[in-house]
């Protein structure tokens, strides 16, 4: 494109020769007054409207733009009108979330939860935080967070609680919200069986009032409380469940570990396949659209009747290639473990990742009486004893009881956590008998070795200790936080291996659902670490008696 001509005087414009009709049809100059008299003169509202409609076109590609908004301002349009037309409907996409007061004690970091959307706080809600900020549980400490939080908005210098609060100045700068206090006391009309003084009917009061102050707004109230939202939505209130916590919406979405290979899958990778044998085992590599879908340590398995089966696991994904490895027959009598056979494809799948050294974090899942437990400690059994890879075996659990508690348990650490290791003796009461050729004398001098190198320990007193070269086993992780969880799992020290088990559609916690349990939440955040692994045990092998009971009660 030829460059336009260069100006003659002082104020000539840069027009190009295509670009000069545009500009005389948009806004054509009047012969009769001069430049200066058209910039004194005061434009009028009905002017500015006409011109706001006039094609922009010209505008945007006029290289000369700058100069003529200062030698025109008659035909721009007014940019505190623009500024305020497209304030407007930013907040009317906004929605205003009212939090209970168990949201935050839920999770402190909530208030930073809700993206680009605003935050109410009712002044109830800072009277329960306040009453429960004392104490050394979770919920205490959970509170006692959030008012640090509150202080530090509050106390920002330029905060004008009446305007609201930006919440990215604490330094979260991805929210765009900001959060709102009661700062004067609202009319509501409640119902005359709501009780006026109980703290969630003022809650819901104050979201009922919030309605007709922000019509152009949604008014959603937040409460992990289920009858507390059971009775928003009968007053036609909007309200919501607290779904950050959450890892997954579902427990079926969870990741399985292991994924099936299509029929037809060697017959679309028979051009392209490698393969070759390293270390008694044979490598794949292949390539495709099934790359994307696969995680590192994933099993992989091939099944079809007349053709011979595959068993291997994911050892290297690289661009748009993937490597298998074919996996050790613990089903075989010669591989046994401790005496101990897999009896199923899921179970030889969880032998291969406990007795691997590259795998420092194992997570099993599955229905009772898959194997969890006895699998893990006859891995771990062989591992201390025989290979001395690890120094001993530590056991622990959530202590949640089905029933009612049975009041104090006298005795040490181990002794009370002695009740709730009835698991770990059925289990050994298994391992022990394997030893056919020892006799009776042989068989209790193994007990009391493997009793020796089995330490039981209590959650409650894991905090700030250290696991060196230890097989540590966590039973019914599926009652734990995804707090406690870390703080177990941040427990592990040099050459120390961590085995999650649990059943996920077990939980006993009033206040975990599968999708915000730790188990899951381990599951999810470790899928694809090299040197992490899980399996989900489908099938029981207990007795034909189990297996029966658990499909038809």
């Amino acid at each position: 494109m030829p460059l336009p001509p260069a100006p003659r005087k002082k104020a000539d414009l840069l027009h190009s020769p295509s670009q000069r009709k545009p500009w005389a049809e948009a806004d054509p100059p009047s012969p009769q007054k001069k430049p200066e008299q058209a910039q004194l003169r005061p434009v009028s509202p009905l002017v500015t409207a006409k011109v706001q409609h006039l094609p922009t076109v010209a505008r945007i590609k006029d290289p000369g733009s700058e100069t003529a908004r200062s030698a025109k301002p008659s035909v721009l349009a007014n940019p505190k009108t623009s500024a305020s037309k497209r304030t407007k409907k930013n907040q009317t996409q906004q929605k205003l979330f009212v939090l209970d007061t168990n949201v935050l004690m839920h999770d402190p970091m909530c208030l930073f939860r809700f993206e680009e959307h605003d935050i109410f706080l009712p002044m109830i809600v800072l009277e329960e935080l306040d009453s429960h900020k004392k104490g050394m549980t979770e919920v205490a400490r959970n509170a006692r967070q959030t008012s640090r939080t509150l202080d530090t908005l509050v106390s920002l210098n330029g905060s004008d609680i009446a305007k609201g609060l930006d919440l990215s100045s604490a330094g979260h700068t991805e929210v765009g919200g900001k959060l709102f206090f009661q700062t004067m006391p609202l009319a509501f009309d409640l119902p005359s069986s709501l009780p006026q003084g109980k703290a969630d009917n003022q809650i819901l009061g104050v979201v009922k009032s919030l309605g007709p102050l922000h019509p152009k707004r949604q008014v959603i109230l937040v409460s992990k409380d289920i009858n507390m939202r059971v009775k928003a939505r009968a007053l036609g209130l909007l309200a919501e469940d607290y779904q950050n916590d959450k890892t997954l919406e579902d427990g079926d979405l969870l990741y399985s570990g292991a994924l099936a290979l299509t029929p037809d899958f060697w017959s679309k990778q028979a051009k392209s396949v490698e393969s070759w044998q390293s270390g008694g085992h044979t490598f794949y590599r292949i390539s495709g659209t099934i790359v994307s879908q696969l995680h590192i340590n994933q099993f992989i398995y091939f099944e079809s009747a007349g053709e011979p089966s595959l068993y291997a696991r994911v050892t290297e994904i690289r661009g748009k290639t993937a490597v298998f490895k074919t996996l050790k027959d613990f089903s075989h009598h010669k591989n046994a473990v401790w005496g101990i056979t897999t009896r199923n494809r899921e179970q030889n799948f969880a032998l291969n990742m406990l007795m691997d050294p590259e795998v420092d974090f194992v997570t099993l899942t599955g229905t009772a009486g898959t194997g969890k437990t006895l699998l893990a400690l006859a891995a771990g059994l062989v591992q201390v004893l025989d290979e001395r890879r690890y120094t001993e075996i530590i056991m622990t659990r959530a202590t949640v009881s089905v029933g009612e508690d049975i009041g104090f348990l006298p005795g040490t650490e181990e002794e009370k956590m002695g009740p709730w290791m009835g698991a770990l003796d059925d289990n050994l009461e298994v391992l022990g008998k394997t030893d056919t050729g020892a006799g009776e004398w042989g068989r209790a001098a193994t007990n009391e070795l493997i009793r020796s190198k089995i330490k039981i320990k209590s959650l409650n007193f894991m905090r700030g200790r250290t696991f060196l070269n230890k097989y540590v086993i966590i039973d019914e992780a599926q009652n734990l936080t995804p707090k406690q969880m870390k703080t177990l799992i941040t427990r592990a020290g040099p050459g120390t291996k961590i085995i999650c088990m649990g059943n996920i559609a077990q939980i006993d916690t009033p206040y975990l659902t599968e999708g915000s349990s730790g188990l899951t939440y381990a599951v999810d955040r470790f899928k694809g670490w090299p040197h992490g692994g899980h399996i989900t045990l489908a099938r029981g092998e207990r007795s034909r008696l189990a297996d029966f009971a658990s499909e038809i009660l």
